[in-house]
């Protein structure tokens, strides 16, 4: 906020002198406006005399209609008899947007009036609609229903969405709803791609409470979509369809097939009340925990037993189609005897059944040092960060020398990371030793994370040994600075 704030004081600054809003500011941007909203402000309490007044805005306002002729007729209409200017040689926009922000109301208000003659400025109108002066507030709405269609609603929306969380602020993005339900099914289509994630959601959910997409394309789009709000909204939107009579075989593929965990789980889910619930076996051994818990959960609701599923499909130790998520579902809902079952999967062909068998393992609370100790050397990196996640509370129970001598630069990296997590989780003089060792390693972020170690060591006992005491003097000298 202060960052925007002394942005928005430059972009004050800058019009004050002259500059041409085109230059001061991204319209593009909808932070840029309420930056300088909040830099006019800023900037104007003690810059007040470089602020165009009240009585500036209202020179350059000579209504040329009697009241009579006006009345009924709205600030648009009115504003567009434009008056000569006083000075026409200089710019009006970059003074007029200065008042629009000016921190006395009633300058603001009269900048309203005058700033209908110029689109540039309908951004910072959408700032006064939620204005904390309620004439002021009242008269930007009415100026900004007289103004906005449904293009100009399309570039204004994300600062109207970004104002609509302001207090105040309701009102836009309620007039940006209205618009939008009249324009045509086109507009959608192309706002469904727009790259402005808030704006994206808000379409979405207009598009939902007016029913303008299939639960079919509603699915596909929660499949599909990056963001995680337009992903429930459009999964939770198709099953409600299908919930109420729709055609869900379309439906329930689309979400159980997408890459998103969420929305896979929602599919299998839907599962039960759909009457396909022997299908969520299937996702037992899904790559997903969320997803794995749905489906244990329609799975007992059907009669079935999970945990025997688990066990039967662990039993084949050498597989080499066994899921990886057997391993690590089975101890999620089974006793710490079925470690007997996940042994054997230590030593299986496919990295990732054995890295999901380490993970086992964990969940069941079983370490075993001497088994797991050999696949800190394993070929595959996922195996060896499970096997260290695994082992590094028994650290103390692995010798110093045999980790100590994985830290040697010709062993692969992530062995030689995890010779270096557990020789740190074991604390004191072998964690400094262990740091002070690698502070001149050729790999940068081992170098780095070593580094930090010897500055953040502190001994356990109330002062160190004579080898710490070298072992930090020698961390000074390489490190340049006291530890």
């Amino acid at each position: 906020m202060d960052e925007d704030v002394r942005s928005g004081e430059a972009a004050a600054a800058r019009l004050a002198g002259g500059g041409l809003l085109e230059e001061v500011l991204d319209a593009a941007d909808p932070g840029a406006w309420t930056a300088l909203d909040a830099g006019v402000r800023s900037w104007g309490w003690y810059r007040a005399r470089d602020l165009p007044d009240r009585a500036w805005v209202e020179g350059r306002v000579r209504q040329v209609r009697k009241p009579a002729e006006a009345e009924g007729r709205g600030l648009l209409r009115l504003a567009r008899r434009r008056p000569e200017p006083v000075q026409a040689e200089e710019p009006v926009e970059p003074r007029l947007a200065l008042a629009l922000c000016h921190p006395d109301g009633r300058t603001r208000e009269a900048a309203l009036v005058r700033a209908a003659g110029y689109p540039v400025l309908l951004p910072l109108v959408v700032v006064r609609a939620a204005d904390w002066v309620a004439p002021v507030r009242d008269t930007a709405r009415e100026l900004l229903r007289e103004s906005v269609d449904v293009d100009t609603a399309v570039s204004l929306a994300p600062l109207i969405l970004r104002v609509g969380r302001r207090e105040r602020g309701k009102y836009g993005v309620e007039l940006l709803g209205e618009v939008l339900r009249r324009a045509p099914r086109g507009t959608f289509d192309s706002l469904f791609r727009h790259p402005d994630r808030g704006l994206r959601r808000f379409v979405y959910r207009v598009a939902v409470e007016e029913s303008l997409l299939s639960p079919a394309r509603l699915a596909r789009t929660a499949a599909r979509d990056d963001d995680v709000i337009v992903q429930d909204l459009c999964a939770e939107a198709a099953l409600t369809a299908v919930r109420e009579g729709g055609d869900g075989e379309d439906v329930l593929e689309a979400l159980l097939g997408a890459r998103n965990p969420r929305v896979r789980s929602a599919g299998v889910t839907a599962l039960r009340r759909t009457g396909r619930a022997p299908r969520a076996a299937e996702f037992l051994t899904d790559r997903s925990a969320v997803v794995r818990a749905c489906a244990r959960y329609v799975v007992r609701q059907s009669g079935a037993d999970p945990l025997r599923r688990y066990r039967e499909l662990c039993a084949d130790a050498g597989d080499p189609a066994l899921p990886p998520g057997a391993a690590v579902g089975l101890a999620e809902c089974g006793v710490r005897g079925d470690a007997e079952l996940l042994y054997p999967l230590l030593t299986h062909p496919v990295p990732a059944v054995r890295a999901r068998a380490v993970a086992g393992l964990r969940v069941l609370d079983v370490t075993d040092v001497e088994r797991l100790r050999p696949l800190l050397g394993d070929p595959a990196p996922g195996v060896v960060r499970e096997a260290t996640r695994a082992l590094l509370p028994s650290a103390a129970l692995l010798p110093e020398a045999w980790l100590a001598e994985r830290l040697a630069p010709e062993r692969p990296r992530q062995v030689r990371v995890a010779a270096f997590r557990l020789l740190e989780a074991r604390g004191g003089v072998v964690r400094l030793r262990a740091a002070v060792r690698l502070l001149d390693d050729p790999d940068g972020k081992l170098r780095t994370r070593a580094a930090r170690s010897a500055e953040t060591w502190y001994p356990a006992a109330v002062r160190a040994d004579a080898e710490a005491g070298e072992l930090l003097a020698r961390a000074r000298r390489q490190l340049g600075s006291g530890c």
